[in-house]
């Protein structure tokens, strides 16, 4: 009768053991999904973040271009003589102050 209580106690903790394995299985399970997703939406992510550098790309080399050709005229401009000079000092000087009157009426709206 000993023996066959043994083994009566032995299959119940086999069976004890085998539901805590299928648990921690399901639960390694489920915690995989979701680092695949995790995987997933960081992949998407970046792949929108380079689109997105590519585009920036772009735009600074046509951003460069045009102020390459603004720099080329102007110092085509300030070569070519005194009339020049004398006018493009004036936009100078008047672009400074348009600049400083916007800042002064802006300062003036926060407050």
């Amino acid at each position: 009768m000993a023996d066959w209580a043994r083994a009566q106690s032995s299959g119940a903790v086999e069976e004890i053991l085998d539901l805590e394995n299928k648990r921690m299985a399901d639960n390694l399970a489920s915690k995989v999904t979701r680092l695949k997703s995790l995987a997933l939406d960081i992949d998407r992510d970046t792949e929108d973040q380079n689109r997105y550098l590519d585009g920036m790309e772009s735009d600074f080399t046509s951003v460069t271009g045009l102020l390459t050709g603004s720099v080329k005229r102007f110092s085509t401009m300030a070569r070519s003589g005194r009339d020049n000079r004398k006018l493009l000092c004036g936009m100078a000087v008047g672009l400074i102050v348009v600049f400083f009157i916007l800042s002064y009426l802006l300062s003036k709206a926060r407050t």
